[in-house]
């Protein structure tokens, strides 16, 4: 089912038109039963003006990004895109489609991502109707179509990623929003192509972990910090030792064994690294 455009009349002068038409119709009418006027004058005037009349039903209002489309008895005919008000057979039916950029948010879902941790998700879905005929033909509700179909493309796919990346260049729903957001789009474009329906973006709105991991899930990434901050720490400890070796040892001003260095060392990891400032014990008396 393609949307397929069709031509429509003005409506004002076809409005126009008809009550002149029925305005005549009654004269003739009145003027048949007044002045003992021929019968079929009389049943003339009645048939012409009831056509009239019934013809008005073929005016319909089609507002700015509204289309109107046309059947009938149940047979698609074509659809309409010009606004204001037009007129066409008075036997079509005439249903009408907004055109409108349209938006809503999904309400907060309970899935499991990838690692198998319940978590909470909510997106926001941008979009609109751009095959009218698909979106009234195919489906039974091209509205509520959206939201279901919006739902389940997001659990499909907050169940492909993990929450948290654990793998350097692994993608996430937390760190990488840009991309999750496509492969969102991706999905509902593939599920709402069928309605006539394209989506113009779609977004994470809400992502945490659900309350009863919520805590769990915090100490977790409390100690992924740590750890991660103490890594940096000890690597940057390690390269200011190896450059206080160097360069005591390229100015000569003091030489050290292997056993001094060690100890050197030792001191110098514990200075560095200390979660407090450190306070050392100063020898005085000899050199060591």
């Amino acid at each position: 089912m393609k949307e397929n455009p069709v031509r429509s009349l003005s409506g004002i002068p076809m409005l126009l038109f008809l009550l002149a038409v029925a305005l005549v119709c009654g004269w003739f009418f009145f003027d048949a039963l007044i002045g003992g006027g021929a019968v079929a004058q009389l049943v003339g005037a009645i048939v012409a003006g009831g056509v009239a009349l019934f013809c008005l039903a073929g005016l319909y209002m089609v507002e700015p990004n509204q289309s109107a489309v046309l059947s009938l008895f149940g047979k698609y005919v074509g659809t309409v895109h010009d606004n204001g008000l037009r007129w066409n057979n008075p036997f079509l039916t005439k249903r009408k489609v907004s055109l409108r950029v349209r938006n809503f948010e999904s309400g907060k879902l309970k899935v499991n991502e990838l690692d198998g941790s319940p978590i909470e998700i909510a997106a926001v879905i941008v979009w609109k109707v751009v095959d009218s005929a698909e979106a009234v033909f195919n489906v039974d509700d091209y509205e509520s179509f959206v939201h279901i179909q919006s739902e389940a493309a997001l659990r499909a796919m907050a169940t492909s990623y993990p929450y948290d990346q654990h793998d350097e260049g692994q993608m996430s729903l937390r760190s990488h929003p840009a991309e999750i957001s496509d492969e969102l789009k991706r999905h509902l474009d593939e599920r709402l192509a069928s309605a006539g329906v394209e989506v113009l973006e779609a977004r994470i709105s809400h992502l945490a972990y659900a309350p009863e991991i919520a805590q769990a899930m915090l100490q977790r990434q409390q100690a992924n910090a740590v750890v991660a901050a103490r890594a940096r720490i000890v690597a940057g400890a390690c390269g200011m030792v190896e450059m206080a070796l160097a360069e005591l040892e390229k100015s000569g001003v003091v030489a050290l064994d292997e056993e001094r260095k060690a100890a050197m060392v030792s001191n110098l990891l514990v200075v560095l690294c200390s979660d407090r400032g450190a306070q050392p014990v100063v020898n005085s008396g000899s050199l060591y």
